[in-house]
C-alpha cells in the first residue's frame, strides 16, 4: 500500500487530495492545524501542525517510508504591504508558504521511499516570468517556495526523488474564492494524473496542471 503525506488537509485542495489517495487504497498521512468534520469523516491520519510554528515544523516527524509528499498547506493572508501588522503577517506567511514547507520537505528525504516524489502546491502568482502586479506578499511567498523547491530538487536527485513545484490553477476554495474556474476534485484529478507520470527527469521543474512549463 503507498503512502502519501499531506500537508493543509482539513479543506481545499488538500482535503480533496487526502479524499482521492485514500478512496484508491493509499495510507494517508495529512496534518491540519485543526481537523475538520470533512477530514475526520475520512478515516485518514491527522497529525496537528502549524506551519507558522517554527518550533513545532521543526519538532514534527513522520514515521514510516514515504511514497509521495505533497506540501499543500499555505496562506493568503495579508493581502496588503502597508503598516506593521501586515508586515508581520508577511513574515507569518513566508514561513508557512515557504520556509516550513522546505524544511518539512528536507527532514522528510531520508524517509523517501525509492522512486518517491514530492510535490509542492505552489501558484502562478510566484512566476516571476508572468508577474501581473499586485498581491505582493502572496507573490513573494509563492517566488521563495519555487526557489527553496528547486533547491530541494537538487539535494534529492542523488537519492532518486523526483522533486516538482505544482501551480493548481484558480480553484474554488476558500482561499481562491466562489469566482475561481474550476473545482477541486477537477485540480486535484489533473494534478494526480501529472503526479502518476512524473519522472526525475522532471525534477526541479515547475509545472501546470496539466504539465506544462510555467517560466519561473
Amino acid at each position: 500500500m503507498p503512502s502519501v503525506f499531506i500537508t493543509g488537509a482539513n479543506r481545499g485542495i488538500g482535503l480533496e487530495f487526502a479524499r482521492q489517495y485514500s478512496s484508491d487504497g493509499w495510507n494517508v498521512v495529512t496534518t491540519a492545524r485543526e481537523s475538520s468534520p470533512a477530514l475526520d469523516a475520512l478515516g485518514v491520519t491527522v497529525k496537528p501542525l502549524d506551519l507558522s510554528d517554527a518550533d513545532a515544523v521543526a519538532a514534527f516527524s513522520a514515521d514510516g517510508p514515504l511514497d509521495l509528499f505533497i506540501a499543500n498547506a499555505g496562506t493568503n493572508h495579508p493581502m496588503n504591504t502597508d503598516g506593521a501588522d501586515n508586515a508581520r503577517a508577511w513574515q507569518k506567511m513566508m514561513m508557512v508558504n515557504a520556509i516550513a514547507p522546505y524544511q518539512l520537505g528536507k527532514a522528510l528525504l531520508p524517509r523517501m521511499a525509492d522512486g518517491g516524489k514530492m510535490v509542492a502546491i505552489s501558484s502562478g502568482m510566484g512566476s516571476i516570468g508572468e508577474n501581473g502586479g499586485g498581491w505582493v506578499p502572496y507573490r513573494t511567498s509563492k517566488a521563495a517556495l519555487n526557489m527553496a523547491w528547486s533547491n530541494l530538487a537538487l539535494e534529492a536527485k542523488p537519492r532518486g526523488v523526483t522533486v516538482v513545484a505544482l501551480s493548481p490553477g484558480w480553484v474554488k476554495t476558500d482561499m481562491g474564492g466562489a469566482g475561481a474556474e474550476i473545482t477541486p476534485e477537477e485540480s486535484v484529478s489533473a494534478m494526480r494524473k501529472l503526479i502518476g507520470r512524473l519522472t526525475i527527469d522532471d525534477s526541479g521543474h515547475f509545472l501546470r496542471r496539466d504539465g506544462s512549463e510555467l517560466p519561473w
